[in-house]
């Protein structure tokens, strides 16, 4: 029986308590499962290409119509999970990763292949594991907001760490179609169980203009604008971030055997990159509680540009395993930043809808993204050109954030 988060429930003594960090770890699990599907095309991106005799942009399709859905469905499972809580989400979730893979292992063509990645993986799957995910875990949370949100986010790179060397493996062993069907039945019989561990409703929140740092703010005017306006400007704030980081997270692989490395290179590189993002989000966590969410999204964001431009004039392996390694580093902070930013300058209510919806502007920036770069790439048979864009986009990012910033010192008398 599912309690709806929009009603006061349980007690506000359990926040910070040993059952918020016990609840914690299980979503951490949900959230591995399902975001499988986030990654798993990043590695199967040459082999999909190669079987359905498709352009690089083609075989970046899935990627693109599997991020949209991802965002589209952030929102609305984030209003699911408002209204009816975050285990029938979960449910939902669980089926379409199940339902999603097996059916993409029955593909005859990639129209078949975006569909079902779009609407049963994206849509339903990975959006389970993401957004109503941080949102449930924010109102478990206050002394130490920035890290539980940041682990809570970083199932999504563990899965990006854990799942590629397995998809690598099975592709190698039993073909992909094979390894789509093993994941869609580990992962959807492991969310259902994971599930079951998660009932209790959210203690009840306090209403207080304050956020986590102890500075009083007026919530129903974040950054002095309406609470309409500041979301939309964390939108377009997220698609900046996000076509930046779509570069090397979709093509990594591709651009590493078009250098004449190996596959397997390509998928360690990913590997570390996705590796080194969990430990920048609870790094960059940690920041958070000390400086605050928006000033963290500055600092993560100013250095994932730096780690982007270094790609442009090395590209031997030594060096650009190091770059990889620094571009996960540096940018594993953004995205989590976002879910932060939202819990401390906006309105308690409907925090899962707001924090999808900014979601999606940061995954249409990654569906864009990998697609651009592909175009990009089939267009002058490089990737120069595609990193080049990747900067523009992370510039884009930094100024609306430094602008907004710039708002708090103007308009609220905010920590920092």
């Amino acid at each position: 029986m599912t309690t709806s988060t929009t009603q006061p429930a349980g007690d506000e003594c359990l926040i910070d308590s040993k059952a918020s960090a016990k609840r914690l770890g299980v979503i951490l699990g949900i959230s591995i499962l399902g975001n499988c599907g986030m990654w798993v095309l990043s590695v199967v991106l040459p082999v999909i290409q190669q079987e359905f005799g498709v352009s690089r942009a083609q075989a970046s399709l899935p990627y693109t119509i599997t991020m949209l859905s991802f965002g589209i469905g952030g929102i609305y499972l984030g209003r699911v999970a408002d209204r009816w809580g975050i285990n029938r989400v979960v449910t939902i979730g669980a089926l379409g990763v199940s339902a999603g893979f097996i059916l993409s292992a029955l593909a005859p063509n990639i129209w078949w292949f975006c569909l079902t990645h779009g609407v049963l993986i994206g849509f339903l799957g990975i959006a389970s594991g993401f957004v109503p995910l941080m949102a449930d875990t924010a109102r478990w949370w206050r002394k130490y907001l920035g890290i539980a949100v940041a682990i809570c986010a970083s199932g999504n790179y563990l899965a990006g760490t854990l799942w590629p060397p397995i998809i690598q493996f099975g592709i190698g062993t039993v073909g992909w179609r094979a390894t789509y069907m093993c994941i869609g039945i580990v992962c959807g019989v492991g969310m259902l169980l994971l599930n079951r561990l998660i009932r209790q409703p959210p203690p009840a929140m306090s209403l207080a203009a304050t956020t986590h740092l102890g500075k009083t703010i007026d919530r129903s005017r974040p950054f002095g604008l309406s609470p309409s306006r500041a979301q939309w400007a964390l939108v377009v704030a997220g698609i900046g971030c996000c076509v930046a980081m779509a570069m090397p997270q979709v093509h990594l692989v591709a651009y590493c055997m078009q250098l004449g490395l190996s596959p397997l290179q390509g998928t360690s590189m990913l590997s570390l990159m996705l590796g080194l993002g969990v430990i920048s989000r609870l790094l960059f966590g940690w920041i958070s509680d000390h400086i605050g969410g928006l000033k963290t999204l500055i600092l993560s964001s100013g250095l994932q540009g730096l780690a982007l431009t270094l790609f442009l004039p090395f590209d031997g392996v030594v060096s650009l395993f190091i770059i990889a390694g620094l571009f996960g580093l540096f940018q594993g902070g953004i995205v989590p930043a976002y879910a932060i930013v939202i819990r401390e300058y906006f309105p308690i209510t409907n925090m899962g809808n707001r924090i999808g919806t900014v979601i999606f502007g940061t995954l249409a920036g990654m569906a864009f993204g990998g697609w651009i770069s592909g175009k990009l790439f089939d267009l002058t048979g490089t990737y120069a050109a595609a990193f080049l864009n990747g900067i523009a986009w992370n510039l884009l990012n930094l100024t609306i954030c430094i602008w907004l910033y710039s708002r708090t010192r103007r308009h609220i008398p905010h920590a920092g």
